[in-house]
């Protein structure tokens, strides 16, 4: 991440502060004027048992309820400013971290995949870490599977395409509006869709909902009355008390709507402001476009808003004097519960595809990060070809720290080949395989990579590098790479143009085995028409060069040697290496040794 990014996001969090601030103020202001209401509201109740006097209670309460609930709508949208701008300043940060505050994927993580374990996609310092920026559990498990898998070459160009398209003040704005569901529980959106797609059956309910349209009505005339020809007074208890009771026979239909509009009404608003963000946004890509036009053609905004609205009408209930005065007055709980009944048959249709498309939007800013943040790397070609092609210039390793990283060449080109890379312990001969296959998948999913040229075919990776034991399953080290072998054999006849990544085969038999079952291993990928990688410090692998001298291909790693200290390059070179090292590494922990 170069300087003038860093500056623009240290500026953007300075801003995001700066506002977080001013609505901070006003929300403080609305919440004590609404204590101020609160108490002059209990003083007009204390004068109408105080007088006797049905006018107090008719006119001054209403009326100072009335303005309690406009002072609490108001403090809430500043609230919810407030609180827009303090994640705003957050994500903002958060650009700027060592720790990502997104979910690292590690639930991902399944050794039995064809390469997430070896190449670092999921759990802590992983790809997944680096990128994420998904805070629902369904943009979680999109972007997952944009990484588990390879796109298809139309889907990877309409990603490339709409993610040049995304800009960073927009994308930190849709993360801010989105970081209350970085910790919220997975089950949230499932509960919500259960509830939405599951009637009420309320008893009586059209009669119940037309008598609640009018009993506003009746209890005014009722209160006019008394005011005028006190005798009648009993009339507007009783039918205040009428209206609690009948809200009170309903309470068990009540809390079934009201367990998860308690949980869910808070975040609603949030959803449609995320809706509104994704529809009004200008969008020219093909993908993103289609997407957004999916929300404007549903009003998809506009229906999550009424229905956050109606949540959120039904919680004033919560304060226990509000909501009696409300029930008593209005049938309030019946009338929202209705509404939101009616909500529901007339809108929850496509609502889980709605909140899908807020998942694949999450998935897209994720794969913008490294278009947005490393402006030295570059959009691949993916490329149309009868063989596989994998080129790269200055191919690095994405997580290794800039400072850090060593770029590579590396070149096939429309051909089918097994290069077979040699060299010393630590010289970069898994690292460089790692590169390779950790770059491909970010391409193939959509991404920039970590070169400054890239052709990739869309191609399924499959490794074979960090084999270990199993004490749950029994498995010894070398069953364990006899499973991966075979998995690795299964999926080249298979699957679909197979690049495999293999480390060290067979290191957990004897020497003699490693070499004849590796050799034999690689002539077996030969006879499919296998392309990919082997790593091995084994030389004699190296001779199969001159057995298949238009298919396997020799690279090696070196090191230097100079008065006994090792110097790595970590640069890739054509051939077989000649240089080892192990004598030395044990030298420098007391080892000592004399061959034969």
């Amino acid at each position: 991440m170069n300087q003038n990014i860093i500056t623009r996001y240290q500026t953007l969090a300075t801003q995001a502060g700066q506002q977080a601030d001013e609505f901070r103020k006003l929300a403080n202001f609305y919440s004590l004027s609404r204590l101020g209401v609160f108490g002059l509201m209990i003083f007009a109740v204390t004068l109408t048992i105080s007088f006797d006097n049905f006018y107090i209670a008719g006119i001054g309460i209403v009326l100072l309820l009335l303005v309690f609930a406009w002072l609490v709508a108001r403090q809430g949208v500043y609230e919810r400013e407030r609180d827009y701008y303090l994640n705003l300043q957050k994500v903002t940060l958060n650009e700027l971290a060592d720790d990502n505050l997104y979910n690292n994927g590690q639930q991902f993580n399944n050794d039995k995949h064809f390469y997430t374990s070896d190449l670092d996609i999921f759990g802590p310092a992983s790809l997944f870490q680096l990128i994420n920026r998904a805070a629902t559990a369904t943009g979680n498990n999109k972007l997952a599977g944009w990484l588990k898998a390879p796109a298809s070459r139309k889907v990877i160009l309409q990603r490339q395409q709409a993610t040049t398209e995304v800009d960073t003040e927009w994308k930190l704005q849709l993360q801010a509006l989105l970081l209350f569901a970085n910790t919220e529980a997975p089950t949230r959106l499932p509960n919500l869709f259960r509830f939405l797609q599951m009637p009420l059956n309320l008893p009586g309910e059209k009669a119940l909902e037309k008598y609640a349209k009018i009993a506003p009505y009746l209890l005014a005339a009722g209160i006019v009355a008394a005011v005028f020809m006190p005798v009648l007074k009993v009339i507007p208890v009783l039918m205040g008390l009428i209206h609690l009771g009948i809200v009170f026979s309903k309470a068990a239909y009540i809390r079934k709507t009201d367990v998860v509009a308690d949980k869910i009404g808070k975040v609603l608003n949030s959803y449609a402001d995320v809706f509104r963000k994704i529809e009004t946004y200008d969008w020219k890509a093909e993908y993103t476009a289609a997407l957004a036009q999916k929300l404007k053609d549903d009003k998809t905004s506009e229906k999550i808003k009424e229905l956050a609205e109606l949540i959120n009408k039904l919680n004033y209930h919560l304060n226990m004097i509000v909501g009696v005065v409300l029930n008593a007055f209005f049938l309030w709980d019946i009338k929202q519960i209705t509404a939101i009944e009616n909500w529901k048959r007339s809108n929850s249709k496509n609502i889980e595809e709605a909140f899908d498309v807020i998942a694949e939007f999450e998935a897209l800013i994720s794969i913008a990060v490294p278009t947005l943040n490393y402006t030295d790397w570059t959009v691949p070609v993916i490329a149309e070809t009868e063989g596989y092609t994998l080129t790269a210039t200055n191919i690095a390793h994405p997580l290794i720290r800039n400072g850090n990283r060593v770029a590579n060449d590396y070149e096939l080109n429309d051909a089918l080949h097994i290069d077979i890379i040699t060299g010393s312990n630590m010289a970069g001969k898994s690292t460089f395989l790692r590169t390779i296959g950790i770059n491909a998948v970010l391409a193939l999913a959509g991404a920039k990579v970590c070169a400054s040229a890239m052709q990739v075919s869309v191609v399924t990776i499959v490794s074979y590098m960090r084999i270990k034991d199993n004490l749950n399953e029994s498995t010894s080290t070398f069953k364990a790479e006899l499973d991966r072998l075979q998995m690795l054999l299964a999926a080249v006849e298979n699957e679909e143009r197979v690049f495999f990544l293999i480390d060290e085969m067979l290191r957990g038999t004897n020497s003699v085995d490693k070499y004849l079952g590796s050799k034999a291993v690689i002539e077996q990928l030969i006879a499919k028409k296998g392309v990919g990688m082997v790593a091995t410090h084994d030389l004699q692998i190296a001779r199969l060069e001159d057995k298949y001298p238009a298919y396997v291909r020799n690279y090696y790693f070196d090191i230097q040697i100079i008065n006994g200290e090792m110097l790595f390059d970590y640069k890739l070179k054509y051939g077989e290496c000649k240089t080892f090292n192990a004598s030395l590494l044990l030298k420098q922990i007391g080892i000592e040794f004399t061959e034969d």
